[in-house]
């Protein structure tokens, strides 16, 4: 049987391996994401998995660093009323940021706003991300893509029988089908 959004998936630029997750995955997956936290004990919520899990089919992409960087921060430091306090900065985006006064630069992809007050705690948000690549045009609706947890990561590679190599990471790839 033909499955066009994972012939799409397979053909684009640095995937290395593509295939659907299953409900024994998935499951696994779930409980591991709950239980994820970040730097200095933060929770992390990994809205963009949750918001996955609602969606008829998820992809899982093997892929190496020829593939395209995301359109959008995977990572951002939200406080629990919805201020952004810090997020991920790539390569392309950097430069918005150069000789700002207003930020700290956390390593070289990550920044934080030390002036943004915050009401209660904050989080590490993993949020959906889109994915253009399978849309209305290829049967598909409600597309979304997403980061697994580091640790998720090395479940799925385990769970499929992938070597478990740093270069490496995968990305999930929700949708439901027209």
């Amino acid at each position: 049987m033909n499955d066009i959004q994972l012939d799409i998936v397979k053909g684009l630029t640095g995937v290395l391996n593509a295939f659907y997750l299953n409900d024994k995955v998935l499951k696994e997956l779930k409980a591991e994401e709950a239980k994820v936290k970040g730097t200095m004990d933060i929770g992390v919520i990994n809205e963009g998995f949750n918001d996955a899990l609602t969606r008829e089919k998820i992809i899982c992409i093997v892929k190496d660093k020829r593939f395209r960087p995301p359109p959008e921060p995977t990572v951002i430091l939200r406080g629990n009323d919805g201020a952004v306090l810090g997020l991920e900065v790539f390569p392309h985006t950097s430069h918005l940021y150069e000789n700002r006064e207003d930020i700290i630069w956390m390593g070289d992809a990550f920044i934080v706003f030390p002036h943004v007050a915050v009401k209660g705690g904050e989080a590490f948000v993993m949020p959906p991300i889109p994915f253009v690549e399978l849309n209305e045009s290829n049967g598909c609706a409600d597309v979304i893509s997403c980061s697994p947890a580091p640790t998720s990561d090395v479940i799925i590679k385990k769970h499929y029988g992938l070597v478990d190599d740093p270069k490496l990471a995968t990305i999930l790839v929700a949708f439901n089908t027209k």
